[in-house]
């Protein structure tokens, strides 16, 4: 074996991996958090998870990347146990779909057209169209698809690198004499093991694989065991996802290391029987890499099909390998969406970080309405429910601002970079209306420390308002979860009836104040709570312009809000009269 050999090879390993991280990164990127939302909603069944696990794990070209995914969203609490078992086995299946395209290195044939067919003829072409286009293109979609056919084009240069360098070692006795070895089936389990953990994949390790049966000295009885040693390898890089997660996440690994382990178990246990009681006609004839692709496929399909119908009692052995846990508390579980493992798909990170200010914007509206209650009746337990709830929006703000700032350190694209700092920008708000919120609880405490009650007057106009911050908190919070523009103008709209409202009310409180209706003290303790409101009120439409802002793309700040249009504008005046008559007329 050569030096050139031994470095053609490497060589062809680099371009190899390379190719399938570029590719699958491209076609990540390119299909954005819908891979995550595909993922949480289509797992209805199991036969609709198997399926879903083999096509996400097809794009990706890693089922250890998919299972991770998964991990990840038990983690997060988005997927049960039930549902996720089933996407690891389909995982485990699309996997495969890497060596099937690679055995496009078996075409031959004086014929043309077939040559062409073949990597080694068109791979070249394949990676200088798409770096031109690569070049050439200002639109990231564009760009992100030539990623993926040039990812392909490496790849195939990288299996064809790897077939030259084996070439010369097949005419070597030693070299055969070696992979005799393999037939041992300890012996070659083993070395698929060690040639995964060492690359990482086991896509990867059976294309080389393939690359040294294209040069015509592996048998099926070397291949089998090497490509069974291959899918137990993967299981090493899932174990280390396990690491920090909670049960349900451990569970899951636990579910797929026992499938892999079993799995492998039985097939040997089976083909070698038959092998030593009827024997396989083909078992000592070389294999192609059409072959090898073909018992990879194979054995991932008979052991999904296998363990498929046993979902229930393998999450009941898991729970016996991993015993439930107490003192994980509900922060713990909605902060968990926060999982480190996404920071390598930004789109699942972002789409994460988007879900948590969700229940912000939740708890911030459930707080503001017990804030209202205690103004009404003071109750200490419903003040302690405000206390928590600020105490999690405070360390919300926190986690999910250092989560966005790592996930911004990762490459992202232009339009990532904008959903980040929106997200920053939104977090901020949500926090704000947080303390606000807090400061009506702390003055309704005072209240009923002090013995203050407002006037009847006050109350009814309180209750105007209170109704219609409430409706612009839940109309913000379904803005930013639909991402429906027509749901900011109803915000921006809204926002300014209740400025307006809050001038009117101080109006009324100043001609009280000089009737003698009301006293100082109170109004001091009533016009902090308008200030109070009005700022959650601000805190909401800033929200909304940052949402605007990344959905039509403008570089203007939260102040500076135009229409695009004449209708836009009739859209918002019509919608403030609504809302005018709605709240204001009524206490003018």
């Amino acid at each position: 074996m050569t030096i050139e050999s031994i470095l053609m090879m490497l060589g062809g390993i680099g371009l190899f991996l390379y190719g399938m991280k570029l590719m699958g990164s491209s076609l990540e990127s390119a299909a954005g958090a819908r891979m995550e939302k595909i993922l949480e909603r289509l797992t209805s069944n199991k036969a609709k998870g198997v399926a879903l696990g083999a096509g996400v794990t097809a794009v990706i070209q890693s089922s250890a990347a998919t299972i991770i995914m998964v991990v990840g969203f038990l983690n997060a609490g988005i997927l049960k146990l039930a549902q996720g078992v089933p996407v690891i086995m389909g995982a485990n299946i699309g996997t495969t779909i890497t060596a099937q395209i690679l055995r496009m290195g078996d075409i031959n044939g004086d014929n043309i057209l077939l040559m062409l067919l073949k990597p080694s003829s068109f791979a070249p072409v394949l990676i200088v169209v798409s770096a031109f286009i690569m070049l050439m293109s200002k639109r990231k979609s564009i760009k992100d698809k030539a990623g993926i056919f040039m990812g392909l084009g490496i790849l195939f240069m990288g299996m064809t690198l790897m077939q030259n360098s084996f070439a010369p070692m097949a005419e070597s006795e030693g070299f055969s004499r070696i992979f005799t070895l393999f037939e041992n089936p300890l012996l070659g389990v083993a070395a698929g093991m060690i040639v995964t953990i060492l690359l990482q994949s086991s896509s990867a390790a059976v294309g080389v694989l393939q690359a040294t049966a294209s040069t015509g000295v592996v048998t099926f009885a070397m291949a089998a065991p090497i490509t069974i040693g291959c899918n137990l390898g993967k299981c090493v890089t899932v174990l280390l996802a396990s690491i920090g997660v909670n049960r349900d996440a451990k569970r899951a690994v636990s579910i797929d290391v026992t499938m892999c382990v079993l799995g492998s178990a039985l097939f040997l246990i089976v083909i070698y029987l038959y092998q030593g009681i009827i024997g396989f006609n083909f078992w000592n004839d070389t294999v192609n890499m059409g072959g090898v692709a073909n018992f990879h496929t194979l054995f991932n399909i008979v052991v999904a099909v296998v363990f498929l119908p046993f979902v229930n009692p393998l999450i009941a052995l898991a729970g016996k390998i991993v015993k439930d846990k107490s003192g994980y508390s509900k922060m713990d579980q909605e902060l968990a969406m926060l999982d480190p493992r996404f920071f390598d798909t930004p789109n699942v990170a972002l789409e994460q970080c988007r879900k948590v200010i969700n229940i912000m914007c939740d708890t911030g509206r459930d707080s503001f309405n017990i804030a209202c209650d205690l103004i009404n009746q003071y109750d200490e337990e419903k003040r302690q429910i405000i206390n928590e709830n600020e105490a999690f929006l405070d360390k919300t703000e926190t986690v999910l601002g250092e989560y966005i700032v790592h996930i911004t350190e990762h490459s992202l694209s232009s339009r990532q970079n904008v959903f980040a700092t929106e997200l920053l920008h939104t977090v901020g708000d949500m926090e704000r209306i947080g303390d606000h919120v807090d400061n009506l609880a702390e003055e309704s405490e005072r209240m009923h420390n002090d013995d203050i009650k407002y006037s009847d007057e006050s109350m009814v106009e309180f209750g105007y308002l209170k109704a219609a911050l409430n409706e612009i908190l839940e109309t913000t919070a379904k803005a930013y979860e639909t991402e429906d523009p027509s749901l900011v103008l109803r915000v921006e709209a809204l926002e300014e009836v209740i400025d307006d409202m809050v001038d009117t009310m101080k109006s009324n409180h100043a001609i009280r104040l000089k009737e003698g209706t009301c006293t100082v003290e109170r109004g001091v303790s009533f016009i902090e709570m308008l200030t109070d409101i009005e700022r959650i009120s601000d805190h909401c439409n800033n929200v909304c312009q940052h949402l605007l802002q990344r959905i039509n793309g403008w570089e203007l700040s939260t102040h500076d809000r135009t229409y695009d249009s004449a209708e836009e504008r009739k859209a918002f005046d019509d919608l403030y009269d609504i809302y005018r008559v709605k709240y204001l007329q009524p206490i003018n």
